[in-house]
């Protein structure tokens, strides 16, 4: 299986294209937290342009930043060579030329001279906007990307055209990556590797998940043996993670509510809300609450790890290098199979989550978790036409039956909804199964409309 060296984000890269493509001036924001391939995904839309400058800013003094950028910038617009050097005449110039102009980590420029947004933006407002050119600031630093040019006090503010908080990629396309097109195996290498390009790039293309992780995850001198701990040190600006790490290792090993997270990490849980808040706000941590539930009403929350990797970093790795090293080849065998089927649980509920659409296509208001006192689903469509889709995901060796069924049919009997506009509340079960259903379950789905049953192949085909 041949692997891309690049996986078209079709729909950002069409909104790129088409922006720098405008008579106007253009001014974008692309950030997202590094890995996820923002670079790559500029690059590839000013690919075969002849009117664009792509350059990337370094942790250096601001003579060496501009004295870097003009070098950068007069293969496109030689004219650059012979006027002042100054951030303002420079943006100036290529404004005058209508060009494409990418400055990508523009968080370490505003590091190195925190008054380039107010140059930026005074270039704009008096020269940049009544032309045709693009300018484009790229950032991996959330915090610094969201305070400095998209906040409020920011002087950028108000002046951005557009905008793409990037994402890992979709099962979907994260799959062209993988060393495989077994469904299942597929299923578990997302469910460690995710969405990240530069994860997915790591993958040897030849090894078994179960190689992949020792080598480049159990493998002291694996290429993603420090991510984690290498990304909250670095990239979001957490001095002091030892608190954090704990938070995400509570989480990670399923303390999923935030007494359960408080009182694994030794705190009060008054004082867990700002951590919490960091983390969301770096998009490691997801809240989640009942589908059903207002968001700015109900105290139900859980919280998980949005990218997989950090889920089995913080279950497997930290903490346990010790253990690690003394199994050497033999960690995947001996520390991670016995326990990875009861890991990839949850992980399964959500791919199951983001594949109903398509499985049970309908319109729908919303689509997650639902629980309340002794009941819980794993998953929950809330669909316009009034029918509430329930689904119960079993990532094991056993069979679904009749039983799991009846008890899908009960719980989700508790789910207290009102279909919109006062229609009729109907229901619709979906079985999400590893291992197949017994022949006794797959005769109840052959005699009912309302019931599904959908295995790995189902669910990843229909990504």
């Amino acid at each position: 299986m041949s692997r891309p060296s690049f996986v078209n984000r079709d729909d950002k890269l069409s909104f790129l294209r088409s922006r720098f493509d405008r008579d106007t001036a253009e001014l974008l924001v692309i950030y997202g937290r590094r890995r996820l391939g923002k670079s790559a995904l500029v690059r590839e839309a000013i690919r075969d342009r002849d009117d664009a400058v792509y350059w990337q800013a370094t942790e250096e003094t601001p003579d060496v930043q501009l004295a870097s950028f003009v070098e950068t910038a007069r293969e496109t617009c030689p004219v650059v060579d012979d006027i002042k050097r100054d951030w303002e005449t420079i943006l100036k110039t290529l404004g005058r030329q209508d060009a494409v102009v990418v400055i990508d980590e523009f968080p370490y420029l505003i590091e190195s001279d925190e008054a380039v947004p107010s140059k930026i933006q005074r270039v704009w407002d008096l020269h940049l906007e009544q032309t045709a050119a693009s300018l484009v600031l790229v950032g991996s630093s959330i915090s610094v990307m969201e305070e400095k040019v998209l906040g409020g006090g920011s002087p950028l503010y108000g002046r951005r055209t557009g905008a793409i908080d990037l994402p890992p990629l979709a099962l979907a396309d994260a799959r062209q990556l993988y060393p495989t097109d077994d469904p299942e195996t597929t299923i578990e290498t997302w469910s460690v590797f995710g969405g990240t390009p530069y994860y997915l790039q790591a993958l040897t293309p030849t090894a078994s998940l179960a190689e992949n992780i020792q080598t480049h995850v159990l493998s002291e001198h694996g290429i993603l043996h420090n991510e984690p701990e290498f990304l909250l040190r670095t990239e979001f600006g957490i001095r002091e993670p030892q608190t954090y790490y704990t938070v995400l290792r509570a989480i990670a090993t399923g303390k999923r509510e935030a007494n359960e997270i408080a009182n694994f990490v030794g705190i009060d849980s008054n004082a867990l809300g700002s951590y919490l808040a960091k983390l969301r706000r770096l998009r490691l941590v997801t809240r989640n609450i009942p589908v059903t539930a207002n968001p700015n009403v109900t105290r139900k929350s859980r919280y998980r790890l949005n990218e997989p990797l950090f889920r089995f970093w913080f279950r497997y790795v930290y903490g346990q290098e010790g253990k690690l090293a003394q199994l050497g080849d033999n960690a995947f065998e001996e520390l991670i199979a016995p326990s990875f089927s009861g890991y990839m649980g949850s992980m399964f509920e959500l791919v199951c989550q983001n594949a109903l659409p398509s499985l049970v296509p309908k319109t729908y208001h919303g689509i997650g978790y639902w629980w309340h006192k002794h009941h819980e689903l794993d998953v929950v469509g809330l669909a316009s036409d009034g029918t509430l889709v329930a689904g119960e995901c079993k990532y094991t060796q056993r069979e679904m039956n009749e039983g799991d069924l009846a008890d899908l049919e009960r719980s989700a009997a508790q789910v207290d909804w009102t279909p919109p506009e006062g229609g009729t509340l109907s229901y619709h079960y979906c079985c999400f199964a590893r291992s197949g259903f017994s022949d006794g379950l797959r005769a109840v789905a052959d005699e009912r409309s309302d019931v599904s049953l959908f295995t790995p192949n189902d669910i990843v085909e229909s990504h």
